[in-house]
C-alpha cells in the first residue's frame, strides 16, 4: 500500500489515463504532468519517472482484482463450482467495472523493466494459480470431466480477460447477463457435472 500523501492521486490518475490511451512507450513524462495539471518539479516529488508510475499504477490494478476475487472467493463456500462460479464473476465485474485498469494491466507488465518486472510477473500469476487450485480441485472430485484441465483453465481466463477489450456499458448485454454468460461458458468448458443427489434409503 502506498504511503505517499493525497497529493500524488492526480498524477496517478493522469499517467493511467495516458497509459491506455496512448501507450506507456508513446507517453512523455510532460505529456503526464500536463494532463496531471502539476509541474515537472511537482511530479517528480512524488515518483522518480515513468517507469515508477507504472508500477504503482500495475500494483494498485493487481491489488484491486485480487481483493474482488479473494472477497468472492471467501463467500462461495468450498466447492469448486461455486469458486469457479465466483472468480469468472469477478473477474467479469472487474473487467467492466475498471476497463482502464485491465487494460493497462493485461497489456503494459512488458513495458516492466527487469528490475520490477520478476516481482509483477510474480504477483500476477496469483491469479492464474487461484483459476488452476479450483480447476484441480473441480477434476479431483469429479465434477470437472475435462481431460485437460490446464487447457480449459487457460481458455477460461483468456476470455474473461478479452472483455477489457470490447465490453461497453452503453451496449445492449448488461453486466449481469453478462456474468451469467459466462459463468456458464465456464462451466461448459470445464465440463462441469454436479454430483448425483442420493435419495434416501427407504425404511
Amino acid at each position: 500500500m502506498s504511503t505517499r500523501p493525497a497529493g500524488h492521486k492526480a498524477i496517478v490518475e493522469a499517467a493511467r489515463q495516458e497509459f491506455s490511451e496512448r501507450g506507456y512507450g508513446a507517453t512523455s513524462i510532460r505529456d503526464i504532468a500536463r494532463r496531471a495539471g502539476v509541474s515537472l518539479s511537482a511530479l517528480y516529488y512524488y515518483y522518480k519517472g515513468k517507469q515508477d508510475l507504472l508500477v504503482a499504477i500495475l500494483d494498485d490494478g493487481l491489488d484491486a482484482y485480487f481483493g474482488m476475487c479473494d472477497k468472492a472467493l471467501e463467500a462461495a463456500g468450498d466447492d469448486p463450482a461455486e469458486q469457479l462460479e465466483a472468480l469468472v464473476a469477478a473477474t467479469v465485474r472487474f473487467r467492466t467495472d475498471h476497463p482502464v485498469k485491465s487494460s493497462i494491466v493485461l497489456t503494459e507488465g512488458r513495458s516492466l523493466e527487469p528490475e520490477h518486472l520478476a516481482r509483477y510477473r510474480k504477483n500476477e500469476a496469483r491469479g492464474t494459480q487461484q483459476f488452476r487450485e479450483v480447476v484441480e480441485r473441480g477434476v479431483a472430485q469429479g465434477i470437472f470431466l475435462t481431460p485437460y484441465p490446464d487447457d480449459a483453465r487457460r481458455a477460461v481466463i483468456a476470455m474473461c480477460n478479452a472483455i477489457a477489450e470490447w465490453y461497453r456499458t452503453e451496449g445492449p448485454v448488461s453486466v449481469d447477463e453478462l456474468v451469467e454468460r459466462y459463468v456458464a461458458l465456464a462451466l461448459t468448458v470445464v465440463e462441469y457435472r454436479p454430483r448425483a443427489v442420493r435419495r434416501p434409503a427407504r425404511a
